[in-house]
């Protein structure tokens, strides 16, 4: 009974998206209250049904009901109770209705927080939410149905997949589909703003806390799914180029862009083309990437098999409703003025060049991850780009974003010094400098390693200039210079730390060219020199596990003798499925990791591994978590709330209507 009510609340969901999405637009065209009154309590409503229907397919999950044919072919009964429930959305059927679910939740959010919008532009937003509703809840119900029941009802489920038997499962997909999802809501006030006319500061305003939270979410989740990655895959990798891995890139890229694209209008009421483009873009990437991973058009192992209707039903989504806000776009086209002029050597000028770098990047990797699947669409041949061919065109567009940071940050509104601004970045040189003289010192070549820790130095230190030339100064005494401090706007705060978290995974990265790798076989007793380390291992175990059994290695790991970390690197093979995964053995030593993972087995009882040595590997994530800090950080901001403050509301409310 409460898989059918699971299933009836998703039908009334739909229902009630059809609502929102026809009678408000209909208000706003009409100029009538009392119909665009009705999208707010209808976005709520909408979303407590959809998650009435999560909550009955997690429930079937948990209490391992073998009758829905979801649970069977994703669920078994001696399952830790974590997979179970983070099961739910390891497939395409419940992760599509997680999707949903945050579609849901972002409108009633704007329902619920935006309340000092004009009426207007909060129903054409909340309209647009819920055709986008309507689409993808359509698609669920024709195509990929969680609560399909199956008769009669087999004693045991097939398991979830291995791979995904992980606790990234339960952070990373909810992480990334906030992300993902969260760009519609930004989609939907560029609609909305389109609709109404309602093109300006304000619009900006209202618009710029909700990019920034889908920004903080997509930069945990791409975050977390890297280091999920690199320690379940067994590689030792953290990103592969893998059309997914791009597919979750891109509007990350986009919407970087947007977030800075989206401030200028703000405060400059310029750059109105860029702003509206890019919140079309990021959120029809975010399309893209949803129909790789569903469509069946690629193999990776992110996606889902699914069949190819599916992926016509998303095609149909995805061209509708880009090729729709791109008509919009160019209906609007004529109110879209440039607004506030600035010479080309100011912020504003320093944002556009963000925004041409990052655009550019963006269409490299668009290129690079389609062009494949176009040529064999076209002329069945098969090619494959990888990592060389992003290597070498991405990297060189991306690596002035991070020269020009400290730049940008320090010069003035509509004209700057540039003189000026390099003189009060000669701190950030000098660190630079000094620190890749360190580092020469410590590890040598390569030298591509070295500029790369040199450029992150400079962002690191300079992302900090701005600020604290604001808050210290000659003279003046500590409790001053600390009440400057704390009376700083937190989004000068977070602008730094997030543009520091940059520089940190910046130097992640470069510091993996003094990495050491082996590949080799071990048995019990051997001892393996690793960089500065010896990998001591002590046996060569069998385990059973709850619905596996597993080929583990505890291992020491050791300097001069002395054992400073234990690993139980592991090899797992899964019955049910008939699968086997890799359970990497990781000591993370200060800010570097010894990392070993197990592959075969051999006939003498030796299993074949891979080691290495990682330095400084740890500030690829802990970067992203302090860009994810400087975002929480300014989207705290008083100035940023989603209330948005009262005089924007006057000014908004003043405006009269566009025709």
């Amino acid at each position: 009974m409460i898989v059918e009510t699971g299933h009836y609340a998703l039908v009334l969901a739909l229902a009630l998206a059809l609502v929102q999405a026809v009678l408000p637009l209909w208000g706003v065209l009409r100029r009538d209250g009392a119909l665009m009154a009705i999208a707010a309590p209808a976005a709520v409503t909408q979303f407590i049904f959809l998650a009435v229907s999560f909550a009955a397919l997690t429930h079937a999950h948990v209490v391992s009901d073998f009758s829905v044919l979801n649970v069977i072919e994703n669920s078994h009964s001696l399952k830790p109770m974590i997979y179970k429930i983070s099961g739910v959305w390891g497939n395409h059927e419940g992760s599509m209705l997680l999707w949903v679910l945050i579609l849901g939740l972002f409108g009633a959010m704007v329902a619920l927080f935006s309340r000092m919008m004009p009426d207007d532009l909060r129903a054409a937003v909340l309209s647009t939410q819920a055709w986008l509703g309507s689409a993808f809840i359509l698609f669920i119900l024709l195509t990929s149905n969680p609560f399909a029941r199956v008769s009669p009802a087999p004693l045991e489920g097939r398991d979830l997949n291995p791979i995904l038997q992980d606790p990234g499962l339960a952070i990373h997909p909810p992480l990334l589909y906030v992300g993902y999802v969260g760009f519609s809501i930004v989609f939907s006030f560029a609609a909305g703003a389109l609709i109404c006319g309602r093109i300006d500061a304000a619009w900006a305003r209202f618009a710029r806390p909700w990019t920034l939270l889908a920004w903080i979410f997509l930069t945990l989740g791409i975050a977390m799914g890297s280091y999920w990655a690199y320690y379940t895959l067994g590689w030792g990798g953290f990103w592969f180029w893998d059309p997914v891995e791009n597919a979750s890139l891109m509007p990350w890229l986009a919407g970087t862009a947007l977030l800075h694209s989206i401030v200028v209008m703000e405060k400059r009421d310029a750059l109105k083309i860029w702003t509206i483009f890019l919140a079309i873009l990021a959120f029809s990437l975010s399309l893209l990437g949803t129909f790789l991973v569903r469509s069946g058009v690629l193999t990776s192992v992110h996606a889902f098999a699914s069949d190819p209707q599916r992926g016509v039903f998303i095609l149909a989504i995805l061209v509708f409703f880009i090729g729709g806000a791109l008509g919009l776009f160019a209906w609007r086209a004529s109110a879209l003025k440039s607004g506030g002029i600035f010479a080309p050597i100011s912020r504003e000028g320093a944002l556009v060049a963000n925004n041409l770098l990052l655009t550019t990047s963006c269409a490299t990797v668009f290129v690079g991850t389609l062009y494949p699947l176009a040529l064999e669409a076209l002329t069945g041949e098969k090619i494959s780009v990888g990592a060389p061919f992003f290597n070498l065109t991405f990297g060189p567009i991306i690596a002035p974003v991070f020269l020009l940071m400290p730049i940008g940050q320090v010069l003035a509104w509509k004209r700057g010094d540039l003189i000026g601004a390099m003189q009060r970045l000669i701190i950030a040189a000098v660190a630079a400098l000094a620190a890749t003289r360190v580092l020469a010192a410590m590890h040598g070549e390569p030298v591509v390693a070295l500029i790369g820790s040199g450029v992150a130095t400079w962002l690191i230190v300079g992302s900090f200039v701005e600020v604290f030339g604001r808050v210290f100064s000659s003279g003046a005494s500590l409790v001053v210079m600390f009440a400057r401090g704390v009376g700083l706007p937190r989004s000068a705060w977070g602008t730094a730390f997030a543009h520091a978290g940059f520089g940190v995974t910046l130097l992640g990265l470069a510091a993996t060219g003094w990495g050491v790798e082996k590949i080799t076989t071990i048995k019990a007793g051997d001892v393996i020199e690793l960089g500065p380390w010896q990998v001591a291992v002590q046996s060569l175990d069998t385990r059973p596990g709850p619905n596996f059994r597993a080929n583990i290695a505890p291992s020491l790991i050791m300097s001069g003798g002395v054992a400073i970390a234990t690993i139980e690197p592991a090899r797992r093979y899964y019955p049910s499925r008939q699968m086997s995964t890799t359970e990497a053995g990781i000591a993370t030593i200060g800010l570097g990791q010894v990392y070993v993972s197990l592959s075969g087995e051999n006939p003498d009882g030796s299993l074949d591994a891979r080691l290495y040595w990682k330095p400084l590997v740890a500030l690829i994530w802990l970067g992203a978590l302090i860009m994810g800090f400087g975002g929480a950080l300014s989207l705290s901001d008083r100035r940023l709330r989603m209330g948005v403050a009262r005089r924007a509301k006057a000014a908004a409310v003043a405006a009269q209507p566009a025709e």
